[in-house]
């Protein structure tokens, strides 16, 4: 069967190549331009296609500073996120209390993210990326020293520690959001969907990180202090060239980026009607928020069948970490082909197929069964991640990419507490075997995975998935071909 047939939104390789020459980093061969500021909803292809017909467009090589400093404060705040999740037990007995409680310093991390997002969807709207950037390096910043705080005082401090942990929480919708929003400003059609998952994959690499060294740092509960420390000495590093970031390049790099959102209300309206959107949102929801639950989680999922936490550790990393790679291969090929619906087609499955085979993972009591299902769930999820961020921008245009970008995360999360409570609560008691397993949890995981398929499998036999924003950049292509010939002939 041929991709064109199950992916309409695609362009074949000879016209996604056409487009992606139209941009370069090289001054001499770029023409000067300047920002318009018309556009809106109405007539708003037309309008960019006639400024195209002006305009030479170019990108820029300090737009990697700013996509660099996105993966630092996205690295940081999700290891603070998993900081004591990777070292449930030895937390709990460093706070005297039971690891469902520790559970809340991520729980209320998520629900942090969910409070945060309409002002960040605000802040991206109004001052763009890089007031989100300074914003979430601030809170950064001052909740990692909190947090450190609370490990000092003499009796450990759970509620200085959690607050300072809400302040994290309610950074890291800043810095998730902000990548679909950058890439658009920044980049070029070609480049976008593998900035964007640089950018967003940044995150759960974070926690790899946390998940792989933090059991390290803290063997023992009087290591606690130390390890918080570290990690707010290398979030503060971090934070400290958000300030440079510049706000927007000097010119336009496409097409499409030079035209005005429409204001927050008309977006909502739109975005509400747009069946799209809703299929794509969804199983985006849901996934996202199974993959927060399980990170939190995985210690003490594994640990009733004798993995200690440090092998936990591996397994969380395993996750991360070979899905980081996937994602580094499949973002470039679907930068140069398009194929966004045949990939959601095909990736959504295998993520259901990996939650449903993790049932039974941990039960063989061996490295292999966990640590394999894990590494495809990683891979097939952080393929699917800035591929179904990307589409939603093409599918919603001229709805800006910062409102379905914060939408979908801020779902996610929001389910992935959520889900960390339920899973909690479905967790066997001290009678059962083995003793507090956590079995029933990851049915209800697979279950539910498998339910939201259809929305995936759904897309292009209901709703528009035309491309919208790649079209119109395509239509500036031809323009600006149409021009030169013009030159050419006279």
């Amino acid at each position: 069967m041929e991709m064109s047939s199950l992916a309409p939104t695609s362009l074949d390789d000879k016209t996604a190549a056409r487009i992606g020459t139209r941009y370069t980093d090289d001054v001499e061969q770029a023409e000067s331009s300047t920002w318009d500021s018309r556009g809106g909803v109405e007539g708003d292809t037309a309008h960019l296609n006639r400024v195209s017909a002006q305009v030479g467009y170019r990108v820029y090589k300090i737009r990697w500073f700013g996509l660099v400093q996105l993966v630092l404060l996205n690295i940081v705040v999700s290891w603070d996120w998993l900081s004591f999740s990777a070292v449930a037990n030895t937390a709990a007995d460093f706070y005297s209390m039971t690891p469902s409680i520790i559970n809340w310093l991520s729980t209320g991390f998520l629900f942090a993210f969910v409070v945060a997002s309409p002002f960040t969807v605000y802040t991206l709207h109004r001052g763009g990326p890089r007031l989100a950037i300074i914003t979430a390096a601030l809170l950064i910043l001052l909740g990692n020293w909190i947090r450190y705080g609370g490990t000092r005082t003499p009796n450990p401090s759970f509620g200085l520690t959690m607050f300072g942990q809400i302040l994290i929480g309610l950074a890291q919708p800043f810095v998730l959001s902000a990548p679909t929003h950058y890439s658009d400003l920044w980049f070029s059609p070609r480049g976008r969907v593998s900035a964007t998952a640089i950018m967003s994959l940044a995150n759960p690499f974070g926690g790899a990180l946390g998940q792989l060294i933090n059991p390290f740092l803290a063997t023992k509960k009087e290591d606690i202090p130390n390890m918080t420390l570290y990690v707010a000495i290398i979030g503060t590093v971090a934070t400290v060239p958000a300030f440079f970031v510049p706000a927007k390049p000097p010119t336009p790099v496409s097409a499409s980026s030079t035209h005005t959102p429409p204001n927050l209300r008309r977006t909502l309206h739109l975005l509400s009607r747009n069946p799209t959107f809703w299929l794509l949102v969804i199983p985006y929801w849901i996934y996202v928020g199974f993959f927060n639950s399980i990170s939190s989680l995985l210690t003490q999922i594994l640990t009733p069948y004798n993995f200690s936490e440090t092998e936990s550790g591996i397994a969380g990393a395993l996750l991360i970490l070979v899905g980081l790679v996937a994602a580094a291969v499949t973002s470039p090929i679907i930068d140069r082909t398009k194929a966004y619906l045949l990939s959601i087609k095909t990736l959504a499955p295998i993520v259901a197929l990996s939650y449903v085979a993790f049932i039974w993972a941990p039960g063989t009591r061996s490295f292999a069964a966990p640590y394999i299902v894990l590494s495809v769930l990683g891979a097939a999820s952080f393929s699917l991640v800035p591929i179904g961020l990307e589409f939603l921008v093409e599918v919603t245009f001229p709805v800006g990419p910062e409102a379905s970008s914060t939408i979908c995360w801020a779902g996610g999360q929001l389910f992935g507490g959520i889900f960390i409570v339920i899973s909690d609560a479905l967790k066997a008691g001290e009678d059962a075997d083995p003793p507090f397993t956590m079995s029933k949890a990851l049915i209800f995981e697979a279950v539910v995975a498998m339910a939201v398929v259809p929305c995936a499998l759904g897309l292009g036999w209901v709703g528009d998935v035309r491309s919208s924003r790649l079209e119109i950049d395509k239509g500036a292509m031809e323009s600006v071909e149409e021009r030169g010939r013009g030159r050419e002939e006279g």
